[in-house]
């Protein structure tokens, strides 16, 4: 993706296999170029001219954790506006308690399934990307 495109979706997703699936089914919904991938929590968001519409977030990531990253987000004033989605494998109740207090939009368990999963990922960023307003990108900074 070029530096002068434009990102809808910011997925964060170390898993090869489901950053694959993933990226397929976006581009068979018709997302294709309005995305970026990181493949590990060690993230640096860009000015707020580039916020996503949403972001697609595993907790389980090399370097710095899930966690950790939705806490850095919700605390920027740049990025603390930024709809948050945790897609993960896990359904621990406390990560489910812990990602919501700190300030996640949606919490989603990855279906074992592949055409299940294929069907969540392709609802999901249709909702978000088509559907849902985002807030503006500047409110708050």
């Amino acid at each position: 993706m070029s530096a002068s495109a434009h990102m809808d979706l910011l997925l964060v997703e170390d898993n090869a296999t489901d950053l694959e699936l993933t990226q397929r089914v976006l581009e068979r919904n018709g997302f294709a170029g309005r995305f970026v991938a990181m493949k590990d929590g060690a993230y640096a968001p860009p000015n707020h001219s580039d916020a996503p519409k949403v972001v697609f977030l595993d907790l389980k990531l090399p370097k710095v954790s899930g966690m950790e990253v939705l806490r850095r987000l919700k605390a920027d004033p740049r990025t603390h506006n930024w709809p948050v989605v945790i897609l993960t494998s896990s359904q621990q109740d406390r990560d489910i308690a812990e990602a919501y207090a700190l300030g996640a939009n949606g919490y989603i368990v990855k279906p074992i399934d592949f055409t299940r999963f294929s069907h969540v990922i392709g609802e999901m960023s249709r909702y978000w990307l088509l559907q849902n307003q985002p807030p503006d990108s500047h409110l708050g900074a």
